[in-house]
């Protein structure tokens, strides 16, 4: 696949454009666009952007982190605390997911979203209210892992960094989690699956697809 060099603010502006573009495709009010990469690819600095380059064109924006939606603890650690195979199959609630930040804005939904679940650092519920998504609004999720759960997204975008610069932006008391998302690229193949791929192997000069 033929990627572009481009800036971030370019391509903030470019993909603002194209949500705008877009149709629910479950035929609802409300889009739900997922950012997806690994920690260091920085999917939340790139949600951030997206959300105030949308707040110009007129819309709403709801960022989200997968990471506000993490099981308990004694869930995450159940075969110790570096385990690749726990991190990718048993660290994300997928089904908090799906009930509190997907259920709401299908089509006749409250639109009331929760915008996290649980506290990892306290391991308890982070009793945060509701927020709602006005119609027209746009959901922003962005975290590891997000593609091949079937979640519906309107729009997938992958920030993908190749191993080796993956292993020199992670901290060293995260390597234990390369193994998870060299086997994330493998099985769910995000660079394939996709919307929109962006490569950030250097983070001063992105290149996409377009």
């Amino acid at each position: 696949m033929r990627l572009q060099p481009i800036t971030w603010d370019r391509l903030t502006e470019a993909l603002a454009d194209r949500v705008l573009a877009l149709k629910a495709l479950d035929g609802g009010d409300r889009l739900r666009i997922g950012l997806d990469g690994a920690p260091a690819a920085g999917t939340g600095e790139l949600a951030e952007a997206l959300a105030q380059a949308l707040r110009v064109r007129g819309r709403s924006p709801l960022v989200v982190a997968a990471e506000g939606f993490l099981r308990p603890a004694s869930l995450r650690y159940e075969h110790g605390h570096q385990d690749p195979d726990s991190y990718v199959d048993g660290w994300f609630d997928a089904s908090a997911l799906w009930r509190e930040v997907f259920g709401p804005l299908e089509p006749g939904g409250s639109g009331r979203v929760l915008p996290d679940l649980w506290d990892p650092v306290a391991d308890r519920a982070t009793r945060s209210a509701p927020v709602e998504l006005p119609s027209g609004g746009v959901l922003l999720l962005h975290g590891p892992l997000l593609l091949g759960r079937w979640f519906p997204f309107d729009l997938s975008v992958h920030i993908r960094l190749g191993p080796g610069s993956l292993r020199r932006r992670t901290p060293d008391d995260q390597h234990w989690t390369l193994p998870a998302f060299e086997r994330y690229e493998q099985e769910a193949t995000p660079q394939e699956t996709a919307d929109v791929l962006i490569r950030a192997d250097d983070p001063r000069h992105p290149a996409w697809n377009g």
